[in-house]
């Protein structure tokens, strides 16, 4: 079975898609489980998880929507105020709702959360309820990123695009992020996704990616994480303003081939299966 973990939906609402900005008018309108059959058909995906795009519990409730029609979307990786007093419950609430798997907050645009008490203890909450929470970070916030995920160790976590490394070719650059990301791998409740690398790997907008710095980082997160820590994502439909659906499929469908049948149907399923706890 091929999962990919990592795609979005979404009601095109600049006020609420905020991030959205001028140069990403690709993505500037609906982006719905019908715009994604043929990429399903092309590659071959048996289920996906959706994961939130803005931080509000509308949301959550439209991706359960989109999920209760579609049954090839096994798991929600939806939001909730992890700050609220309350947090628990509404965590159990969504939990009733539907395959409710993950949370997830924009914490590369609100990074003071990562030293936040009271999110701190919003996150204790997920872990306790037996969901993965996704931690979205960019290469500048992962010395915090690594006492945050020190810090919870309850129950899975997952970083969201290999904590968008710079894919520069910059040596120094390269050598920080792996030296941290070598921090989270020593954590054996960090796994990580790869997505999201074709958009960190353009040199400018509208710049073919990098991939050779792409094949590198992957190298290096294999070799830090193991093969049983690696989760294959899209980031569609935002991986668009990088390369097609395809394109980045094969790309990854070749290398993670070049290391072997075993780390191939982890990557692309087993594990995914597992840290989420999907229904399949």
């Amino acid at each position: 079975m091929i999962i990919d973990a990592h795609q979005h939906f979404w009601r095109y609402d600049p006020a609420r898609l905020d991030w959205i900005a001028t140069g990403m008018e690709e993505l500037m309108h609906d982006w719905l489980p019908v715009d994604f059959a043929a990429a399903r058909a092309e590659t071959g995906i048996d289920r996906t998880i959706a994961v939130q795009a803005t931080g509000d519990e509308a949301e959550t409730a439209f991706l359960m929507e989109q999920a209760a029609a579609e049954d090839w979307i096994a798991g929600v990786v939806g939001w909730v105020d992890l700050t609220a007093p309350n947090v628990d419950e509404r965590i159990a609430c969504w939990q009733q709702t539907g395959p409710l798997v993950g949370l997830r907050h924009q914490i590369e645009g609100d990074p003071a959360r990562l030293n936040d008490p009271a999110f701190d203890t919003g996150v204790a909450a997920v872990q306790r309820r037996g969901l993965v929470y996704e931690v979205l970070v960019n290469h500048r916030q992962l010395i915090d990123a690594v006492a945050f995920c020190a810090r919870h160790d309850a129950h899975a976590l997952v970083i969201d695009h290999l904590a968008k490394p710079a894919i520069t070719g910059d040596e120094a650059a390269f050598s920080s992020w792996r030296e941290s990301m070598a921090a989270l791998a020593a954590m054996p409740h960090v796994a990580v996704k790869i997505s999201g690398l074709a958009t960190e790997a353009q040199p400018a907008p509208g710049d073919a990616p990098d991939i050779d710095g792409i094949h590198r980082h992957l190298d290096a997160a294999l070799e830090l994480f193991g093969a049983d820590r690696l989760i294959f994502g899209s980031d569609w439909p935002v991986s668009r303003l990088a390369i097609d659906y395809g394109d980045w499929f094969a790309l990854i469908d070749a290398w993670a081939g070049a290391q072997g049948t075993d780390c191939r149907a982890k990557l692309f399923g087993a594990n995914a299966a597992s840290i989420y706890s999907l229904d399949l």
